[in-house]
């Protein structure tokens, strides 16, 4: 580690201490491969949306789709986005920033047919 960050190393050593937070990697094995495999979950939820997606911009077909309910989706994923920024959680920003982008697309084929 270089010397220039290890205070700020120890400051977020003592962050965790005093707000009781769990060792980050998890000494557990099985929460530190769970660590890592929300990342997977955080790319592959967010792709379940593709079909609906594809459905809108392939069929040119929105009939079924209500632009309400994917535009509150569209903004629930901005307020979850914004979570995971001012968290600095990382699977939060990965799987918001992509389901923004899916509901965007939804949004925007559902006003256009």
């Amino acid at each position: 580690m270089p010397t220039q960050n290890v205070g700020v190393h120890h400051l977020h050593k003592r962050k965790r201490v005093y707000k009781k937070l769990e060792k980050y990697p998890h000494p557990n094995k099985f929460k530190r491969i769970f660590d890592r495999f929300i990342y997977f979950v955080a790319i592959c939820g967010p792709l379940l949306t593709v079909p609906q997606v594809l459905k809108i911009w392939i069929n040119h077909d929105a009939s079924s789709i209500s632009a309400i309910s994917w535009t509150g989706y569209l903004f629930l994923s901005m307020i979850w986005f914004t979570y995971g920024v001012l968290h600095k959680e990382k699977p939060i920003i990965i799987a918001n920033t992509l389901i923004f982008i899916l509901n965007l697309l939804v949004v925007i084929g559902t006003v256009l047919y």
